[in-house]
């Protein structure tokens, strides 16, 4: 008898709009070498564009990454990431331009998977988004809020606008600047950012304003309470 050959399975490669679970879309990323970056969202898949802009997302994204790893180098307990894939749920597999989360081991929500990708929520995820019709304002969002993201920031380049958003109550509410114009955020004390400032570019004010938050005392309280855990 002659055996016929093993039937293998094709992996269809990864195509804008399909509707796929988690572990398919996975399967067919892989498949897919030309495709630089893809998000799950909602079930649907996202093929993002290999090209980005300067001013409208290489800067402003660079600024963002300032400000943030400024703040993850004075507060020992959390981890900043750039463009990391996370396993949100079954339908939702984002690929956000950065993250900043409470690491494991000093209490946060994710976990790192054995084949090292973050598994559940971040407590701050951050988009740059060109506009306010952009799905990052809505798909994304609403997969954020039901997952548990703490707060969720969307910086839309284009319309000079940045909305800083907050879970309470499983619903998300938006910071209000204080009188000084700074928002502060709720999850990491000493988180501050000169809003205004940012839209210009001033990043030097941005970073002042950012010492103040962490010479705070609410900021050397969280890093008190991140060493006890």
């Amino acid at each position: 008898m002659v055996k016929t050959p093993p039937q293998h399975r094709t992996i269809h490669q990864l195509e804008n709009g399909d509707k796929l679970t988690r572990y398919e879309f996975e399967r067919r990323y892989n498949a897919t070498p030309n495709v630089k970056k893809a998000e799950l969202i909602e079930g649907i898949v996202y093929i993002m564009p290999a090209a980005l802009r300067f001013r409208s997302h290489g800067q402003p994204h660079g600024w963002i990454l300032t400000w943030l790893g400024t703040y993850e180098a004075a507060t020992p307990g959390v981890c900043l990431g750039v463009e990391p894939t996370v396993r949100l749920d079954l339908d939702n597999e984002p690929q956000p331009d950065a993250v900043l989360l409470i690491a494991p081991e000093a209490g946060g929500q994710t976990r790192l998977s054995e084949d090292d990708y973050i598994e559940g929520a971040a407590e701050l995820i951050i988009e740059i988004a060109a506009s306010s019709v952009a799905i990052d304002l809505h798909a994304k969002k609403q997969a954020y809020r039901r997952n548990g993201v703490k707060e969720y920031i969307v910086w839309q380049v284009l319309e000079q606008k940045l909305s800083w958003f907050y879970l309470e109550k499983g619903e998300y509410l938006e910071l209000v600047p204080d009188n000084h114009g700074i928002l502060r955020s709720q999850v990491f004390p000493g988180l501050w950012l000169a809003v205004t400032e940012l839209l210009v570019g001033n990043m030097l004010a941005v970073l002042n304003a950012l010492q103040a938050g962490l010479q705070s005392p609410e900021h050397q309280a969280f890093v008190k309470k991140l060493e006890l855990k």
